[in-house]
């Protein structure tokens, strides 16, 4: 079980929206909260992560809180900004700006701004053009790959051993100018690639010390543990049977589990288990008592007391709510 692949297509990453962008120096832009542009530019998504891709040139990157340095940025990295955090892209490292809300608007007849070519600064000066994208996911009931992620990330891929991850940058750039029936379906699955190929490099980077989910996935014990729960999340796992599998004692593998992962094994197997049941609560042909059985729950009244407990509303709500934002996306 590829449990990384498993999680993406259980939390529905989706992409993307593709702004073209060329920048002289000095320039500065500015990328606000994504709560603020969420319904402007990917409204049938729960939560957004903006991407900037260098195709030329290079900048900084840094956070408008400032609560972590900045960034130095090359031709061919990709910088991923998973929480939504405000942030900046300039010439130098410091300079701040007010965002451009109209550059987030969807030209009428158009369903994705793309693309939106800008040209900021002076007319001389050294030359950074760049690729702004989002990819939009769910954040409830359960999404243990946007949990592990850092505020700000970035994969260094300027090596020519790297070169594929540039050009697929260049097709999505070449794809977004044609006008041809199939573009924006090309584009979300070129800036899917990326973003994976970019979460890739960074679980590649971690210390081997390290902890979190990305760290369980590698651990010989704690990743069999994760391959068993995703390959098979309705079995009757228990603590014991899980430690026997992974090869460790009951009371090792309990604590080895939350050391990685932060939470106890029958807990992240319950939250995945819900996250399982809300895809399956999206589907009209089941009922709330086949999806809570799908995802392996032995009772419809168990799994509405967990659904609540943990998303905050009950299941029949949250289909409600959940066919709602659907229908209300605009065509």
């Amino acid at each position: 079980m590829d449990v990384l692949s498993d999680v993406l297509r259980a939390v529905q990453l989706t992409g993307a929206v593709f702004f073209d962008m060329e920048s002289h120096s000095p320039w500065v832009g500015t990328t606000p909260e994504a709560s603020v542009i969420a319904g402007i530019v990917m409204p049938e998504a729960e939560h957004i992560i903006c991407f900037h891709a260098l195709l030329a040139g290079s900048c900084w990157v840094e956070l408008t809180d400032r609560s972590m340095p900045a960034i130095s940025l090359g031709a061919g990295d990709i910088v991923v900004i998973p929480k939504g955090d405000a942030h900046v892209l300039s010439s130098s490292p410091g300079l701040r700006g007010e965002a451009d809300m109209a550059a987030y608007r969807r030209p009428p007849g158009r369903s994705l701004p793309m693309p939106h070519v800008l040209n900021e600064g002076a007319i001389s000066g050294d030359v950074c053009r760049f690729v702004c994208g989002y990819f939009g996911c769910d954040v409830r009931p359960f999404n243990p790959l946007l949990e592990a992620l850092p505020r700000l990330f970035h994969a260094r891929v300027s090596s020519a051993s790297q070169n594929w991850l540039s050009t697929l940058v260049h097709v999505g750039v070449d794809e977004s100018e044609q006008r041809g029936g199939g573009r924006e379906i090309m584009l979300a699955k070129l800036a899917e690639l990326m973003f994976v190929e970019g979460v890739r490099k960074y679980i590649d980077s971690l210390p081997e010390d390290s902890r979190g989910w990305f760290s369980a996935l590698r651990d010989r014990h704690i990743g069999t543990a994760l391959r068993l729960i995703h390959a098979s999340p309705a079995e009757a796992w228990t603590l014991e049977g899980l430690a026997r599998k992974s090869s460790l004692s009951r009371s090792a593998f309990a604590e080895r589990f939350a050391h990685y992962v932060g939470v106890p094994p029958m807990q992240y197997l319950g939250r995945w288990r819900l996250q399982l049941a809300a895809r399956l609560l999206e589907r009209n042909d089941l009922s709330i008592a086949e999806a809570a059985a799908a995802a392996g729950y032995e009772s419809e009244a168990a799994f509405n007391r967990a659904f609540k407990k943990f998303v905050g509303t009950p299941p029949g709500t949250w289909r409600r709510g959940r066919n709602t934002r659907v229908s209300q996306v605009p065509a």
